[in-house]
Order: structure tokens, then C-alpha cells, then sequence
């Protein structure tokens, strides 16, 4: 695992409190809501978080398309910073799609507050090569699904006065 440059920065701005979008990535029901490629789902009772420095992230994703496709992704959590980073390193095994072997990339995650209640999202990812673009493409699909299911939040929230209330 290269620890320079990493491969892949995404900024994405969400329509979305930062506490909320930072609640998405460390609540095991919140990530389990909009984590994966379009289709792909987060079996509950296969999610266990423990967010702090040292602490760590395990999640199953299961495929759409192939339900025998189980990717196991376990994050090590060096860095946490409350509300503003997730900092550590993603071990991702499993059966995996063919020609993707088990792999370790970097994952730096950064809530940051913009104008009218929005959040931006800065993430960088060091990963193999090859990986790259399909990882991009993920991001991007699970992006989709995050828009949804923080408008569905803030939608449950303004109907029960309770804010951050979860929905799926």
C-alpha cells in the first residue's frame, strides 16, 4: 500500500447538517442504509463499530446480482475525530469479483461545514492502481443512495421535530 499520494480524492457536497453526514459512515443502521454499489446491501447483524482511535468498522457487503459475492471489509480506525475525520486503514476480503484479489487501502474521511446546512465530504483513497476507477464508480453509486437517505432523514426529521431521527 502506497502512502504518498493517494490515488483517488472525491469532494462531494451533500444537502445535509454535517452531524448527519458524519452519522451515515459511523452508525452501524445509518451506513448500513446507503453503503455499496447500487443493488448491494449490508447484512445488520454482519455490521459492528467500535469509533475511536484504535477502534475499527466491520461490515459484509453482499452483491446484488450474486449473493455468493461477500466482500468483508474490516477499517482499522487510527485517527477519529468526532463530527470531522475517519482516518485508517481498509482491509477488504471475501469473494471478491473476479480479478480482485483481497486488498489494504488508506481511508481518509473528512466532514466539512459549507453554507446553509450542507456538509462537504473530502475522501481520499490509497488503493491499488487497478483499483481505482472501480472504486471511484462505487463511491459515486453509494453517493446516489446517500443523497436519498439524507433527504428521507431530514424529511422524518422535520415531520417528528426530532433532528437526525434514521429511516430507511
Amino acid at each position: 500500500m502506497k502512502t504518498e499520494t493517494p490515488q483517488l480524492v472525491i469532494s462531494r457536497v451533500f444537502d445535509a447538517p454535517r452531524e448527519l453526514v458524519y452519522r451515515a459512515f459511523t452508525d452501524p443502521d445509518h451506513l448500513a442504509a446507503w453503503w455499496g454499489p447500487v443493488g448491494n446491501s449490508l447484512p445488520r447483524d454482519e455490521i459492528e463499530f467500535d469509533v475511536r482511535p484504535g477502534g475499527y468498522q466491520r461490515w459484509t457487503e453482499v452483491n446484488a446480482s450474486d449473493p455468493g459475492l461477500r466482500v468483508h471489509i474490516h477499517v482499522v480506525l487510527t485517527d477519529v475525530a468526532d463530527g470531522e475525520l475517519l482516518d485508517g486503514v481498509m482491509h477488504v476480503s471475501g469473494r471478491l469479483q473476479e480479478g480482485i484479489e483481497p486488498f489494504e487501502t488508506r481511508l481518509r474521511v473528512e466532514f466539512h461545514d459549507e453554507a446553509d446546512g450542507r456538509t462537504r465530504l473530502e475522501i481520499r483513497q490509497w488503493l491499488p492502481e487497478h483499483l481505482e476507477q472501480p472504486s471511484e464508480e462505487g463511491w459515486c453509486q453509494a453517493f446516489t443512495k446517500l443523497d436519498t437517505t439524507l433527504r428521507n432523514v431530514q424529511i422524518v426529521a422535520t415531520d417528528h421535530r426530532e433532528v437526525g431521527t434514521w429511516q430507511s
